[in-house]
């Protein structure tokens, strides 16, 4: 790498990760573009008119890197955090059983608890040869009929929103946690509960700000000449290598880090082969609610983070008790608390059609699940929709992506990040710091991306740090 331009468009932890590191690296020919006003993409946090402060989704910090765990502490400083053990629970059957559910099962009426029991029976006895075709036949497969029937298959299609027909298996890893009978069945017989299953049992936060705090930080130290905000790339001749914008600046590129989404980007890129292929590819929109509530939190959610939601009694997938993360998530903690729900949408999974409707939805959901005793309660409601919230892991995925990707790249056109790559495994905020690293670190010195083409590898382990140049 000589004096080549490189551009990146999104300023989200992708982006910002390879401006981070190009910076660290003493390489000055680069320009980060950001249709937003503010850094921090999907990982934004936002403080209401109330003064409530809410993340974009349920996000928490931790880290398969030490790389991404020092530029943490870089950044907000060793004050500037608060760290948590995970309590995490599932509502169901009008109690909570603790997280990982498989291996709680015993928290479960005698009934549920027998056909879960039935399920696991059966799987150990007649086993399954067979490959999965999907992860509907993965749970199956993994759980027996009873867990998929009670938890499993409901609540992945709250989250997912789509058929689990639909979904592949290639991303599960680490982010479902498998069941082993022997261990179920002593947990029954001990009366214990089994919770430390994971790898964010252990997590941190911004004592202040949110998780945006965090991007927000590493775009403040990164020189400002080098960011333009609230500028679109509304078009990309790969060809002349140039980028249109929403005010008609064209920008040269040599290289470019695209964060965009990938069936976006294609779109607007007239490679309309890949366009073709890429428009297969499928995500969910988010909705996020905020409640803010006057007093404290009731005594069983006093020390829980967040909860999954299976049932039909309410709209949600996930409730977090925002304000055990950061006491100054409110306004005064000595006087109000906050919960902040997510719900999905698809073609497959529609919503009430007015934000008002869905508004009156989760507040009927948070009463029927025990999570707010009164309306009279609420002094505050914040609402907002992600167009794109999840990549969808459908079984066509893969041979999308790994076609699509490296056709890019003939054109010195590089896709990373939770949309820009759509892989869903490794598109949490470390591994999408990581992915812009690692691109970086691959133009200059040949390295490999282990984070965007291996997960099976760094999902499993914790990754040494890299030097700095």
């Amino acid at each position: 790498m000589r004096d080549e331009k490189i551009v990146i468009i999104g300023a989200g932890p992708t982006g910002l990760g390879a401006a981070w590191r190009l910076n660290e690296r003493g390489y000055e020919n680069w320009l980060l573009l950001e249709q937003a006003p503010f850094a921090g993409g999907l990982a934004a946090s936002v403080v209401d008119e109330k003064g409530f402060t809410w993340d974009l989704g349920g996000h928490v910090q931790f880290s398969h890197y030490e790389y991404f765990d020092k530029l943490m502490d870089e950044l907000l400083g060793p004050d500037g955090w608060l760290y948590h053990e995970r309590e995490s629970w599932v509502w169901l059957r009008k109690r909570f059983v603790p997280y990982p559910f498989q291996m709680n099962i015993r928290r479960l009426p005698p009934e549920d608890l027998k056909e879960c029991l039935r399920g696991l029976v059966r799987l150990y006895r007649d086993g399954n040869s067979r490959k999965p075709a999907n992860f509907a036949e993965w749970i199956d497969a993994t759980f027996g009929e009873g867990i998929a029937k009670v938890f499993m298959r409901p609540y992945n299609f709250k989250v997912w929103a789509y058929p689990l027909e639909r979904l592949g298996t290639t991303w599960v890893g680490e982010r479902v946690a498998v069941v082993d009978l022997e261990r179920v069945l002593c947990n029954l017989v001990d009366g214990k509960d089994d919770v430390s299953w994971g790898p964010n049992n252990t997590f941190r936060f911004p004592k202040y700000g949110g998780t945006g705090a965090v991007w927000r930080a590493c775009a403040q130290r990164l020189p400002k000449e080098k960011q333009c905000y609230g500028t679109a790339v509304v078009r990309v001749n790969p060809h002349r290598r140039v980028l249109t914008l929403s005010d008609g600046t064209e920008v040269r590129y040599d290289y470019l880090l695209s964060t965009m989404p990938l069936d976006v980007f294609t779109s607007i890129s007239a490679l309309e082969d890949l366009h073709k292929a890429a428009a297969q590819l499928c995500y969910s929109s988010t909705h996020i609610f905020g409640i803010g509530l006057r007093g404290s939190p009731p005594e069983h959610l006093r020390t829980k983070c967040w909860m999954y939601f299976p049932e039909n009694d309410n709209p949600f997938y996930r409730v977090t008790v925002f304000s055990n993360y950061s006491p100054n998530n409110v306004p005064d903690i000595r006087q109000y608390w906050s919960l902040m729900a997510e719900v999905s949408e698809s073609p497959y999974k529609k919503v009430p059609p007015t934000p008002a409707y869905r508004i009156e939805e989760v507040i009927k959901g948070m009463l029927a699940t025990q999570l707010i005793a009164s309306r009279d309660d609420i002094v505050d409601v914040w609402y907002t929709r992600l167009e794109r919230g999840y990549p969808t892991p459908t079984v066509e995925r893969d041979s999308i992506v790994f076609e699509v990707l490296p056709a890019l790249e003939k054109y010195g056109i590089y896709s990373r990040g939770r949309f820009g790559a759509w892989r869903y495994e490794v598109s949490n905020q470390d591994h999408s710091l990581m992915q812009g690293v690692e691109w970086v670190d691959r133009m200059f010195d040949g390295t490999e991306e282990l984070t965007l083409w291996h997960p099976e590898i760094v999902n499993r382990t914790h990754r040494p740090a890299i030097k700095a140049n």
